[in-house]
């Protein structure tokens, strides 16, 4: 749990930080530093972009929330730090999760350089709602 990896980090847990540890706990939306900046700005109307960006950097170093580039108009964040995969709407940008575990075969001239502890699969495609009012103003 997000709360709890905080509590047990050296993270000053000022009543902005638990803002913004609070918006994403349990968040699936996996939000970038601009949508939680503007959900955590409602009820801190004097909090700076920076201490959204700052927070962001402190809970990555502490494993409590992934930073996904696979978007790249803007960086997202995961508070799922568990393996898992993502597909990405290349229409309205949202993003998913896969829980599906893949097994990728590495090639030999890898494999002999490296020993492979992970990894991350990205898909892109079209999402329902996105094709549907796609199919619906060609028509």
């Amino acid at each position: 749990m997000l709360e709890d990896k905080v509590r047990i980090s050296s993270l000053r847990l000022t009543p902005q930080r638990m803002a913004i540890v609070k918006f994403l706990q349990g968040n699936t939306s996996h939000p970038s530093a601009e949508d939680i900046f503007c959900a955590v700005k409602k009820r801190f109307p004097t909090m700076s972009f920076a201490t959204v960006y700052n927070t962001l950097e402190a809970l990555k170093s502490v494993d409590g929330v992934r930073e996904l580039k696979i978007d790249s108009s803007r960086r997202r964040y995961d508070p799922n730090t568990l393996d898992h995969h993502h597909v990405l709407c290349r229409s309205c940008g949202a993003i998913v999760d896969i829980r599906t575990k893949y097994q990728l075969d590495i090639p030999p001239e890898v494999s002999e350089q490296f020993d492979v502890v992970g990894n991350h699969v990205e898909f892109f495609g079209i999402c329902r709602p996105c094709k549907a009012r796609e199919a619906g103003s060609s028509g």
